[in-house]
């Protein structure tokens, strides 16, 4: 005989969703404890929301915080981890930068009189 160990988020006497480690059915369960608390805030708002649509963008949100502080500017944004840069004569030979320099090297010709004579008739 097997025996598993299960966590069970319950929410207002339903239960949620069922995890097999401790960590993660904490971390739903703070997740829906942020948005439990968004929905408050979404209510207190003058602005009319339905249930369905407050409790789509409450969860939406809280899934979301790391965003959402970072746009409220209460985090900063993580860093990446710093990647070396290409030489540059590397960089300069892709074939973008080599069509940039072709075009870049041949100035524009003036038309002249005949051309332009041609192109109104």
């Amino acid at each position: 005989m097997a025996v598993e160990s299960r966590f069970v988020v319950i929410r207002h006497g339903v239960e949620a969703k069922t995890f097999m480690d401790k960590k993660s059915a904490d971390e739903y369960d703070k997740m829906l404890d942020m948005a439990d608390n968004l929905a408050d805030v979404f209510a207190q708002s003058p602005i009319e929301l339905s249930d369905s649509v407050s409790e789509e963008l409450s969860i939406y949100l809280a899934q979301h915080r790391e965003e959402v502080l970072v746009a409220l500017l209460a985090k900063k944004p993580a860093s990446k981890a710093p990647t070396k840069k290409a030489p540059k004569k590397a960089a300069d030979k892709t074939p973008e930068k080599v069509a940039e320099k072709t075009v870049e090297a041949k100035p524009a010709k003036p038309a002249t009189k005949s051309a332009k004579l041609t192109k109104e008739n």
